[in-house]
């Protein structure tokens, strides 16, 4: 494992040591087969690359690598920068740091922290199994509420329920924004594509205890699989099952393949739906996005579901929130551009972030 290539970032010298590395398997059902490799970061919020659309210009990620094992995340192509590949090595060796919840601490506490928004499972899942054990969430949870941070969760974990009570405290001083991931019902569908998750109806769950406990969840309808759960009766089901569960917005978001993620899921695809191959390989020929024409048509009628069944608008593009200024603090903070930025995040060909290409709709986080 190239450890140099995690360790070190070009503008800021390296986030953690060689040296600080350790290794470790637990013999538990649940986490048999991978590999943990726990670090002591040097940094911890991460500064979205400036050429970004995101509504958001920073984000905590504690773990690389996830065992939600979902095969068309598009987060693989972040383990080939530590020559492992992006398929296997992404679902069985997570990179852990582990002073993510002081080191997060002290960063909210610098002098030159503006107090901006911070968004959390905009790379890999922070809920996922691994946080059952290493237990970082509810440190980073604090350090923010501590600080009245703003900030948002995406997830497709049910862990998040453990530190309920934390949300609501920190929901009570700043702006909090919780947000579940649901694309589809389909129970076959779910165990074949995203065997690491909760199933969808137990993420409905959560979107339903959240709501009773006066969080307003929102839910990223993601992905929408072509030919797999994109028929109007299909996405009228998973709008109708979100609106029930509570969700105060619906924003869809369609498959969008990017290099790691796309040779990981055409390879999937042609061993569960080999009639498949021809239609995606001619749906993604211009690239990581399916075409507009395609991506409006689901969106509209993802729309028209959400009117019918009372879900309230779906999330529009916003100005991010810019968080608040503790104490007359002054402005300047620079963080590590070594980590991508989040869901829809685009890409130049060579991997980089930055492209302008045009791009579905998005979640938003106020």
């Amino acid at each position: 494992m190239r450890w140099d290539r995690l360790s070190r970032d070009d503008a800021a010298g390296a986030l953690f040591g060689t040296d600080a590395v350790t290794t470790r398997t637990f013999d538990t059902p649940g986490f048999r087969g991978i590999t943990f490799h726990e670090v002591r970061a040097r940094s911890i919020l991460n500064r979205v690359p400036g050429a970004s659309r995101m509504p958001f210009e920073w984000t905590v990620n504690p773990y690389r690598g996830c065992t939600h094992a979902c095969v068309y995340c598009f987060a693989r192509r972040t383990h080939s920068y530590l020559d492992l590949d992006t398929g296997h090595d992404f679902d069985t060796q997570v990179v852990v740091k582990v002073n993510a919840p002081e080191l997060l601490r002290r960063e909210l506490a610098s002098p030159r922290w503006r107090g901006e928004h911070v968004a959390m499972g905009t790379n890999v899942d922070c809920y996922q199994r691994a946080e059952g054990r290493y237990q970082l969430m509810p440190g980073i949870i604090g350090a923010l509420r501590d600080r009245a941070n703003p900030f948002s969760i995406l997830t497709k974990g049910s862990l998040i329920l453990r530190d309920l009570e934390l949300v609501r405290q920190a929901a009570r001083v700043t702006d909090v924004s919780i947000a579940l991931s649901v694309g589809f019902l389909d129970g076959e569908l779910w165990r074949s594509v995203e065997p690491g998750t909760p199933s969808p109806e137990t993420r409905l769950a959560v979107c339903r205890t959240l709501r009773d406990n006066g969080i307003s969840p929102t839910v990223l309808m993601a992905p929408v699989l072509p030919f797999l759960s994109d028929t109007p009766e299909q996405l009228r089901a998973t709008v109708r099952a979100i609106a029930a569960a509570g969700a105060t917005s619906i924003t869809p978001l369609v498959l969008h393949l990017r290099p790691g993620a796309r040779e990981w899921y055409m390879s999937w695809l042609a061993r569960t739906h080999p009639h498949l191959v021809r239609r995606y390989e001619a749906l993604y020929a211009g690239g990581a996005y399916a075409p507009k024409w395609y991506q409006r048509r689901v969106t509209r009628q993802v729309h028209e579901f959400a009117a019918e069944f009372g879900c309230g608008p779906t999330a529009r593009p916003a100005a991010p929130h810019r968080g608040r200024t503790l104490g007359g603090e002054e402005p300047g903070v620079r963080g590590r551009r070594g980590e991508p930025a989040g869901p829809g995040e685009p890409e130049q060909p060579d991997g980089r972030p930055g492209d302008r290409s045009p791009q579905p709709t998005q979640l938003t986080f106020p």
